[in-house]
């Protein structure tokens, strides 16, 4: 089994392994600062870039990832929509999907994991996949031979990421593993039979 934490614009290895292998996100766990529960990476002009939503407490020890709530005193949302135009733009499939995404930049949640899980039902919606996501609300203990992506480093993960075209292909290599955002805005409804499927897990 593969367990899951919750992710903001989760990479394509998330949902790779979301969509192919028996998997579970994690609602019991403790919140890990600066990971990608409340981290994604778009490719930009200028290459990698990180957009952070902010969080209250992000310091407090042991605080439940069900607990954490967005700060909104800073314009991380306009930062993050502004970003994201910047570096989408142009690319084939944006005008497509452009309204169904700014909404998670205007409005305001309360906690992490509802912005989190809503995004990703989004997100799978728009590529055209059920979204049939098994969620635990205690904490999942790994057994042996289970695939957990919750550490902050993942080191033995075995992903192989599947190249495709990237809007800045023709002025820096391929970049794998991005946020699924990337994949989306790049190969629209191809996504997951073109690349997903196709990835090395």
């Amino acid at each position: 089994m593969t367990i899951l934490p919750v992710a903001y614009m989760p990479s394509v290895e998330y949902v790779a392994r979301l969509l192919r292998e028996e998997s579970v996100v994690d609602l019991g766990e403790h919140y890990i600062k600066r990971s990608q529960r409340n981290r994604a990476q778009i490719l930009s002009a200028n290459g990698v870039m990180s957009l952070t939503v902010n969080v209250e407490n992000a310091n407090r020890p042991r605080q439940m990832i069900k607990d954490v709530r967005i700060d909104y005193s800073k314009r991380w949302q306009h930062q993050h929509w502004v970003s994201i135009m910047s570096a989408y733009k142009s690319s084939p499939y944006f005008d497509h999907y452009a309204h169904l995404l700014e909404p998670f930049y205007k409005r305001e949640w309360r906690y992490l994991v509802d912005y989190n899980m809503e995004y990703l039902s989004t997100l799978l919606r728009l590529l055209g996949v059920e979204d049939k996501v098994n969620i635990s609300e205690k904490y999942v203990a790994a057994r042996d031979g289970d695939i957990d992506l919750r550490p902050k480093h993942n080191e033995g993960s075995t992903f192989v990421a599947e190249p495709y075209f990237q809007v800045f292909s023709d002025r820096m290599p391929f970049v794998a593993n991005l946020s699924i955002l990337d994949l989306l805005l790049c190969e629209g409804p191809q996504a997951v039979s073109a690349v997903l499927m196709r990835c090395g897990l």
